[in-house]
Parts: C-alpha cells; sequence; structure tokens
C-alpha cells in the first residue's frame, strides 16, 4: 500500500487492519509523515506538525498492540487538532501573531478522549485569525490552499481540517464550527463535515459568542464520522453546556436510511444569493432522496428572512471582545477581522439585549417550522472556491469584512443548535466541490448522519481524489 492509498484509507478501515495486524503503526505513521512532508507545501494545512509526538505515541501503539492489552476504537489511527483547540503539549496560536508560540496549560476535553482511544495525533491544523472568518487565511499560517486548486479557498475556519482530509492527511479531522466553519470547508474540499447539535461534544473554553460553537469531524466518509463523534462526544463538568447523555450507536445505525422520511428543499432560504452552477448540482442532489423512499418538497422558510441582519449584528459584536488587542496588534491582524471588531465597538447593551430578543424568536420560528419536517436540505454555500487572498469572490457584491453574504446557509443553525452536515454533491464545470447541506431536527444527530450515509451510497464522493503528487 503506498503512502497515498494510506492516506486515503478509511478510519474504519485502517484500525481494522492495525487491531488484526496487517498494519504496524509504526510504519502506517511514518508513511503518512512522509506523504505530508511531500505534499505539505502545496497545501499549508498545519499550524504544527508533531512529527516526533506522532512517531513516540505511534510506537506505544505498538508496544501496545503487541503485548496483547486491549485496544481502543482508534488505536493507531491519525487524527488532527484544529488551532482553535487548547493542548498542553503543542502551541495553540489561533492563528494570530497575538498568541504566537503559545502553549495552555491542559487540553481540551476531547483531546484525552481521542488519546484514550489510541489514536495518534499528528499535530494542529490552520484556522482563519481566532476563527473570524470562512476564509483559509491568516496572518500567523498564510494561505491554506484547497486541494483541487491551489490559491483558491479551502474554506475556514477550519480550514487545515479540510483541506488536510481533502490531501490525504489521514481519515480523521476534528473541526469546530460558529457559523459554518466545519462545513464551510467541507463543501469547498469534497469532504464531509458534521455540525452535531449544541452540546453533544464538549467545548471548553466554553465560547463567548452566546453558545453558537460547535465540536465535530470533518472526514471522507459518513461512517469515520459516526465513529469520530461516537468518540469526541458525552458530557464533561468542564462546559456546562453539554447534554447529559452520551453519544448514540451512530456507526452501527448508519443503514437505516430515509424511507418514508418528510424532507424539505429551500435553495435560497428566500433571501440567499447562489451561483448558478452551485444551486444546479444541489437541486440534483436533492431530487436523489426521492429515489432513496424519501417525500421530498421544494418550500418557502419563513422563519428565515431576520437572519441576515441578525448574524451581521452578533458577529461583529461578539469580536469585539479582540478590541483590547487592537492598540498592540492591529498592524499585524487580518484588516477585515480589525474591520468587523470597530464596526460594533459603540453598541450598546440595550441594543444587544433587544437583538437577542429577536434572535430567541428567530430561533423559536426555525423549530416550529420543523415540527412538520425531518431534514432540511440547502446549499452548503452560495459559492465554489475561490482565490484564497480575497474575502469575497471577485463576481460578488464587496464589504470590508462581510463575508457572511456568501455563506446565508450555516449560521441559522449555529443560533437554533440543529445537526447540520455538508456532502459532497458534485464538481463545477472548473473541477471545485459543491456540498449539499442536510439539516435535521434538534437533537436528530443520528438521523443527519443516516441521511447523509443514504445519499453517500446512492452518489459516492470519498474516491475522489485532488492531483498532488
Amino acid at each position: 500500500m503506498t503512502s497515498e492509498d494510506l492516506g486515503f484509507l478509511p478510519a474504519t478501515r485502517l484500525a481494522e487492519l492495525i487491531r488484526t495486524k496487517q498494519i504496524s503503526p509504526v510504519e502506517s505513521t511514518r508513511a503518512l509523515l512522509e506523504r505530508i512532508e511531500a505534499v505539505e507545501p502545496k497545501v499549508n494545512a498545519f499550524a504544527y506538525l508533531a512529527a516526533d509526538q506522532a512517531m513516540d505515541a505511534a510506537r506505544a501503539a505498538e508496544a501496545k498492540l503487541m503485548s496483547g492489552d486491549r485496544v481502543g476504537r482508534l488505536h493507531g489511527v491519525p487524527v488532527t487538532i484544529k488551532d482553535l483547540a487548547i493542548t498542553k503539549d503543542m502551541p495553540t496560536q489561533q492563528g494570530s501573531f497575538i498568541h504566537q508560540g503559545a502553549r495552555p496549560t491542559e487540553d481540551a476535553p476531547i483531546v484525552p478522549r481521542i488519546k484514550d482511544e489510541g489514536a495518534i495525533i499528528l499535530g494542529k491544523t490552520t484556522t482563519s485569525e481566532f476563527g473570524w472568518t470562512g476564509v483559509s487565511h491568516s496572518p500567523l499560517t498564510g494561505i491554506t490552499h484547497n486541494p483541487w486548486k491551489s490559491g483558491y479557498n479551502a474554506g475556514a475556519s477550519s480550514a487545515g481540517a479540510g483541506a488536510g482530509c481533502a490531501a490525504g492527511y489521514g481519515p480523521l479531522h476534528q473541526g469546530s464550527d460558529g457559523a459554518g466553519s466545519i462545513r464551510m470547508p467541507a463543501h469547498f474540499c469534497g469532504v464531509f463535515g458534521l455540525k452535531p447539535s449544541f452540546g453533544r461534544v464538549p467545548y471548553y473554553p466554553v465560547s463567548t459568542g452566546d453558545m453558537t460553537s460547535h465540536n465535530g469531524p470533518l472526514t471522507r466518509t459518513v461512517a469515520d464520522a459516526a465513529v469520530f463523534l461516537e468518540v469526541m462526544a458525552g458530557p464533561h463538568p468542564l462546559d456546562y453546556t453539554t447534554l447529559e447523555a452520551g453519544p448514540a450507536a451512530y456507526h452501527s445505525r448508519l443503514h437505516e436510511g430515509v424511507k418514508g422520511k418528510r424532507i424539505a428543499y429551500s435553495p435560497d432560504l428566500g433571501h440567499a444569493r447562489v451561483d448558478p452552477e452551485v444551486a444546479a448540482l444541489v437541486k440534483a442532489a436533492a431530487r436523489r432522496f426521492s429515489e432513496l423512499g424519501a417525500i421530498v418538497e421544494e418550500v418557502a422558510t419563513p422563519w428565515a428572512a431576520p437572519g441576515p441582519e441578525l448574524i451581521r449584528f452578533f458577529w461583529s459584536a461578539h469580536l469585539t471582545r479582540l478590541k483590547p488587542q487592537l492598540e498592540k496588534w492591529e498592524s499585524r491582524m487580518d484588516p477585515g477581522l480589525v474591520a468587523c471588531i470597530k464596526a460594533s465597538t459603540n453598541v450598546s447593551i440595550a441594543e444587544y439585549q433587544a437583538a437577542r430578543e429577536r434572535k430567541m424568536a428567530y430561533i423559536a420560528g426555525i423549530h416550529r417550522w420543523f415540527e412538520g419536517w425531518d431534514f432540511l436540505l440547502t446549499p452548503s454555500v452560495s459559492v465554489a472556491a475561490f482565490p484564497a487572498e480575497r474575502l469575497m469572490p471577485e463576481h460578488w457584491p464587496q464589504h470590508e469584512w462581510d463575508w457572511v453574504s456568501w455563506a446565508e446557509f450555516s449560521y441559522p443553525f449555529n443560533m437554533s443548535w440543529n445537526p447540520t452536515a455538508s456532502v459532497p454533491c458534485g464538481f463545477t464545470s472548473d473541477g471545485l466541490p459543491v456540498g449539499l447541506q442536510i439539516v435535521g431536527k434538534r437533537f436528530d444527530d443520528l438521523g443527519v448522519l443516516q441521511a447523509s450515509a443514504a445519499f453517500e451510497a446512492i452518489q459516492p464522493w470519498a474516491d475522489k481524489r485532488p492531483t498532488l503528487g
């Protein structure tokens, strides 16, 4: 098996080969690191590659395997961690010169859970500065390139996770999503991304963004995401927002499908601009659910109209937490982030509270609407990948910080806490991936995974690889 084939091997298969001693953790980790070393200059997915630590972990995994000790579900399987998640044995720099070289004193709760199942952490993947934008660029790490077209946006803020997944840097990549930051890289890079229900996976330190940030997986297959979610999910005392219930048997129930389910399809949520090629691919994908036995209808989403005003208010308002950094660091920060911070520096507490009242009504409207539907299908993002040095596609209305205008489909479900996935559904005429978004009812993470698996079975994507050498 070549290093490239190994890099694209699903976690479910790799774990089985390691458990049955057909592949050595040391040999597989070494081969993957050699692939990353060869390809990484073309991608730039790592903020910190922990090659020596990964090899030490691989040797420990091999020794445990050979001794006959119990091994975990991910024993010897490579994993990456996004550089917004704190790690005590690797830098956590958050894509910013402000935290360059910073080393926290503790791990985010997901890190020991991943290690306890025997996974080998390869390093920290790149993010836009403090995760503020959906473009794969930060002042600290530069451009993370889309593996399908160099120099183009790989999506963010889980930029390196999405790009690494598409480039064959192993099967499992942890991301986080505050307004689409798992689903956007999945869309742009042609991989699978799941934003679980809010609280399903612990998020620590707890975000100050009014409880909209979610941890979840980016993978090449739905089965891998299901297993990875089982490992990461469950309550944790450091995150008071986590759900009491532990994870369901996601992986073993993927086969149950969507027969008889009521599925709504909206091409634009009633207000979003969508590029024609993206719209056509998503519409064709939505129709395929009828072949799977579901009832699919194109519908109106009357709850959606307040969304654009709400996201623009809160996105800027929540980033004012960084205002104290401007005096020292403004010249070394992303100019769009600086503009976004400054846009809300004069917002009053009364204005913020009034906006929260509107937000709560908006969220109630989403959940009330979902009483009649099992799933909602939309585009994941309005555009295919564009040059990563731009905040907006050239053909799109320009703004100094409002990248959200091309990502109107994701943030509603950060606010409402619904589980949501982006599944690859085709390529544009330029060979750039496009994602279909599948939204489920609150808590129905299993249903979203089942719907994703059903679509994966009828329109597979994991065999498609970018040409990277």
